[in-house]
């Protein structure tokens, strides 16, 4: 805690500490301000603002310090300054003094409490972010809710102060009226409970309920409004339509169909999706094949002389969708026919909230239904760049066309699919140039992370340009050239196939969201709120299309929330939950991480420890030749909580699987010490992690002591 948290702290400490022991609380009572009332009402006669600035002072100092007594000084308000003067006094002071509670729980605790508990607190948090205000006034219309305690919790949470205090203003206003008009009655006041009746009480509790049923109220009436102009259907043929049949499309059918709900699954294309046909199965076939022509290469590594591969390109490839087709059933027509799913393979467009029309090879087909889910997949994004449509360009999408291996490929993009194409192709013997906008290689990472791969790359053969702009193409000569700028310079590149690589771009047309209107946000996907539903509560999105991560795991992730809201949202709802994604770079050194990493921490100002175990210490990696990388945990300062891992090297992406766990489930470094790992084992690498984190957590004082035992011991 810092020096200036310890005064404050200590300052309001002695404060609290010198109004009990010197029983100041006495001043405060009932029967002492009726003892002294007219003193006290001589004194207001001859002196009004000098009695009304000290009155409204010490309210202050009582809300302020969370004393006992500000029910006491509403009503004294009241009977000193009347019903109209007393409450513009008690309304301000009350709301000042709040204010000065909440900001110093902010300042002493809140961040405390937040690296603390924060990874449980997210949904709070994205809750008070969105509906704090609301919140916060229902709150404050219940005055039976002790108000220093919501000065303090809030003060914790990130609702702002000029929220907190224009909303303290208005919704202590109604219980101030009540309290100040009974001070004006005071003579007749026999205790405080007496003045919160039962009757009061459940009207306040009434009130303190309204905005609730208000909400509900709005949120009908603006989906009243959203539906005006459909005609809803009087019943429906099926409990749900899901569009796109990729990842989140295949597990949004498959969990409503698990629960026996009428459902329907439409795919235009391919069932299975990107990750089947074009992105995750076919890249990793063609990685693994590239592997092992590097370890070829690698041979007097691993004791060998000499070892060499003979290849064809297009066996290769070959090899890719036949990976591809064996993957295949897991996702097919029939399966998910034999699950109870009806599949229907056409392109389907949204007619009305209820009505998606389906265009297949045998004509149009009309389906109402209750809900529908969109999961219609995202597509390679091909940046504007002159002449680029000129010389041809592949995609992570049509790179699977191949059967000849490229001479000379440029690869634009840096991110993970840029990479692990790169890569792949200069193991194959391609001559790769890779060419990224940005100053380094996977900028998401952390800087060493970036440099680990892209040293890996210079070594295997890839010209890696980072800090370059594409900014033309063209054919001069028969041979194609790419125009990139760096630092005001032009250079040139000659190349045989471009491979474009810079992102991908959720779908949103073609399907009916604009006859809707249906927005799409900033980002290009589907606005949706944190249930994954659309403008229309009937209507909700998973994967690509809702973004806001486009991994296969996390599409599948979102497929549950969709669906299970979309069946079952009028019992119970359920806000999609972010807090733990993991992911991976197939590259060599492979790359995962969860949670944060050091630059998102600091980005954030979140504050953090980090620890670091290099695998080229570890006796697996040693014995397989693949002693390189490291694994890095960010924990709490002083603390085993984990905020977040980066693993690199070999399994990465399978090593990970123990952090994501035990972010998870709370668990944190000493437990995972304390925890057998199989030896030897790359697994080993996380243990020996969290004994890092150990050692420099050690506690010196006491294993002082413990040496001195020792040495007594010996006699």
């Amino acid at each position: 805690m810092s020096r200036n948290k310890i005064l404050l702290l200590a300052a309001v400490a002695t404060l609290i500490a010198a109004f009990f022991v010197f029983d100041l609380g006495r001043f405060l009572s009932l029967d002492y301000f009726k003892a002294q009332q007219a003193a006290i009402e001589g004194y207001y006669s001859d002196h009004p603002l000098q009695t009304a600035v000290i009155f409204f002072l010490i309210y202050v100092a009582v809300t302020g310090l969370s004393l006992p007594g500000a029910a006491l000084m509403t009503l004294v308000a009241g009977a000193i300054f009347g019903l109209l003067w007393g409450t513009v006094i008690v309304s301000f002071a009350s709301t000042i003094g709040a204010t000065l509670a909440f900001l110093a729980s902010r300042f002493l605790f809140h961040d405390a409490v937040q690296s603390r508990f924060g990874k449980h607190l997210g949904a709070v948090n994205e809750g008070v972010r969105k509906d704090g205000a609301f919140y916060l006034f229902t709150l404050r219309l219940v005055p039976a809710f002790p108000f220093f305690v919501i000065n303090l919790v809030m003060g914790l949470t990130p609702i702002s102060l000029r929220t907190f205090y224009w909303v303290s203003q208005v919704g202590m206003l109604a219980g101030t009226l009540v309290y100040v008009n009974a001070g004006t009655q005071i003579a007749r006041i026999e205790s405080l409970s007496g003045i919160l009746s039962p009757g009061l009480l459940i009207s306040f509790a009434l009130l303190g309920v309204f905005p609730l049923i208000a909400r509900k109220v709005v949120d009908a009436i603006n989906a009243r409004k959203v539906y005006a102009r459909w005609e809803r259907p009087a019943k429906f043929d099926r409990n749900l339509v899901v569009i796109g049949a990729g990842s989140a499309g295949l597990v949004s059918a498959y969990i409503a169909a698990a629960v026996k709900a009428k459902v329907t699954l439409i795919e235009k294309h391919r069932m299975g999706g990107d990750c089947l046909n074009t992105g995750c199965v076919p890249s990793k076939a063609l990685i693994r094949s590239a592997k092992f022509l590097s370890h070829m290469k690698r041979a007097k590594e691993f004791g060998m002389k000499d070892a060499s591969a003979d290849f064809d390109f297009a066996d290769v490839m070959e090899r890719v969708q036949r990976v591809v087709r064996t993957v295949e059933p897991h996702d097919s027509v029939e399966r998910y026919t034999g699950l109870g799913v009806e599949v229907i393979e056409g392109e389907a467009r949204i007619i009305s909230p209820w009505t998606v029309e389906v265009q297949t090879v045998a004509g149009t087909r009309t389906l109402n239904t209750r809900s529908i889910v969109i999961a219609a997949g995202a597509r390679p994004f091909v940046p504007p760049i002159p002449g680029l449509e000129e010389v041809g360009y592949l995609t992570s999408d049509t790179v699977w066309n191949l059967r000849v291996l490229p001479k000379r490929l440029l690869v634009l993009g840096g991110g993970p699919i840029g990479c692990e194409l790169a890569q792949a192709f200069a193991r194959f013997g391609a001559q790769v140039t890779q060419v990224e906008m940005l100053p380094r290689l996977m900028i998401r990472e952390d800087p060493e992370v970036s440099q680990m791969v892209e040293d890996r790359f210079r070594e295997e053969g890839v010209r890696v340009l980072t800090g370059h702009a594409a900014k033309q193409f063209l054919v001069r000569d028969g041979a194609k050239l790419a125009l990139c700028e760096r630092e005001g310079q032009t250079v040139e590149i000659e190349f045989d196939e471009v491979l474009v690589a810079v992102g991908r771009i959720a779908n949103t047309k073609g399907y009916g969201l604009e006859e809707l209107g249906i927005p799409v946000a900033k980002t290009r996907t589907i606005e949706a709120n944190e249930f994954l539903q659309t403008i229309y509560p009937n209507i909700y999105v998973c994967g690509d299309v809702a973004g806001p991560f486009q991994f296969t795991h996390t599409a599948a992730h979102q497929a549950w929330y969709a669906s299970v809201n979309a069946l079952f949202g009028r019992f119970r709802k359920f806000r999609a939950d972010y807090r733990v994604i993991p992911w991976a770079t197939f590259t060599e050194p492979e790359v995962a991480r969860v949670g944060l990493n050091e630059q998102e921490a600091r980005e954030k100002n979140i504050p953090f420890e980090v620890t670091t175990y290099g695998i080229d210490d570890l006796d697996r990696a040693i014995a397989d030749s693949e002693a390189h990388g490291m694994v890095k945990v960010l924990t709490v300062p002083g603390k085993d909580r984990i905020l977040g891992v980066t693993i690199v090297g070999e399994h990465a992406g399978d090593l990970i699987a123990e952090y994501v766990l035990a972010m998870k489930q709370g668990i944190g470094l000493n437990k995972m010490l304390g925890t057998i790992h199989i030896y030897p084992t790359l697994a080993e690498a996380n243990k020996y992690a969290a004994g890092q984190w150990k050692k420099a957590h050690a506690p010196e004082g006491l294993l002082q002591w413990v040496q001195r035992y020792h040495a007594w011991q010996l006699g």
